[in-house]
């Protein structure tokens, strides 16, 4: 079964973060293989990443990757843009804040990109006067929430966008908002790390129970995180979430592109698939057209090569996104 039309798999350069570290190649011709190697055709780049003169890449090294891209097949969807709220200790007023990030949407725009991408809320008070510049320049702001960033736990800024009514400014939701369990391997590394083995069981086997959420906090509270682990720690307050597909249902409407978060691999218990299931079922129900990105959170932890385990996710994602429907739950059930 194959995916509703309009609805895109794509490939983060993100993924590649490690190798952009390591400098052996430089970030655009290491974007450049996610499409020269097939894992897909449409990848979404980190402007802070890409080119040296952020927040304003020369325009010639834009297009040059733009055309090299083209040249292969591909395209970028989406640009992960960033407002830098300081300049040396001194809070950026409004419209320095415009002014930082009006060149990285001219670049979004040279690279041909269909939108940028925000942290939910951020724009803050510039929000407005954006959308006429995102009007001349063709151009979506994809508000991206993730984790614990539920319409509950942020409601003013999904509401802002429900308000604004444009299809230029549109929600990002993160599926990292919606595991059931956490990584396998992440829980290994915490184990390893020194947390409490009561405290990594209850992990293990009650993630989304309130009252783990509790013990998490009180473990941080006391001191008690090895400081070895304790930046890895901080993702089950930050990255890592526990809300339902129908926690979003008042916002699936607002939705313009998907981020399809993976830490690891490890789906014998469908940690991963159910969640993609869920979302494709609900965005088939809400006529959804949009990107569905790979991003790979797990290089935090592990050392697998990039390439392959965006591969692998993409091709899991293909499958558990096409067994959306309710005949083909039905038809998995009639045969367990």
């Amino acid at each position: 079964m194959s995916l509703p039309e309009g609805w895109t798999l794509s490939a983060s350069a993100f993924n590649l973060t490690p190798e952009v570290i390591g400098a052996e190649r430089s970030a655009p011709d290491l974007a450049l293989t996610l499409v020269e190697r097939g894992i897909a055709s449409a990848v979404e780049i980190e402007l802070g990443q890409m080119w040296r003169g952020f927040p304003a890449p020369p325009t010639r090294d834009v297009e040059a990757f733009r055309d090299r891209l083209a040249a292969e097949g591909g395209r970028v969807s989406i640009v992960g843009v960033s407002i830098d709220e300081y300049d040396r200790g001194r809070r950026r007023t409004d419209a320095e804040r415009r002014a930082f990030l009006e060149p990285q949407l001219r670049a979004a725009a040279s690279v041909g990109a269909a939108g940028v991408r925000l942290p939910i809320g951020q724009a803050g008070a510039i929000l407005d006067d954006l959308v006429p510049l995102l009007e001349d320049l063709d151009l979506v702001l994809f508000e991206e929430a993730q984790g614990h960033e539920t319409p509950a736990a942020r409601p003013a800024d999904y509401d802002r966008i429900a308000e604004l009514d444009t299809p230029h400014v549109r929600l990002l939701l993160d599926i990292s908002m919606l595991m059931p369990a956490l990584p396998v391997t992440y829980l290994e590394r915490l184990e390893r790390g020194g947390i409490p083995g009561d405290l990594v069981g209850r992990l293990r086997e009650e993630w989304r129970d309130a009252a783990t959420h509790d013990a998490v906090i009180g473990l941080l509270r006391s001191g008690g995180v090895p400081g070895p682990v304790h930046t890895l720690y901080m993702n089950l307050l930050v990255r890592f979430g526990r809300a339902h597909i129908s926690d979003l249902a008042s916002v699936l409407p607002l939705l313009g592109a998907v981020h399809l978060k993976f830490w690891d691999l490890d789906d014998a218990d469908h940690r991963l698939s159910d969640p993609l299931r869920d979302v494709g079922a609900a965005l088939a129900a809400t006529g959804f057209t949009g990107t569905l990105c790979s991003e790979w959170g797990g290089q935090e932890w592990l050392d697998d090569d990039p390439w392959e385990m965006t591969s692998r996710h993409l091709s899991l994602a293909a499958g558990a996104l096409s067994d959306r429907h309710p005949s083909a739950s039905l038809q998995r059930a009639s045969t367990q």
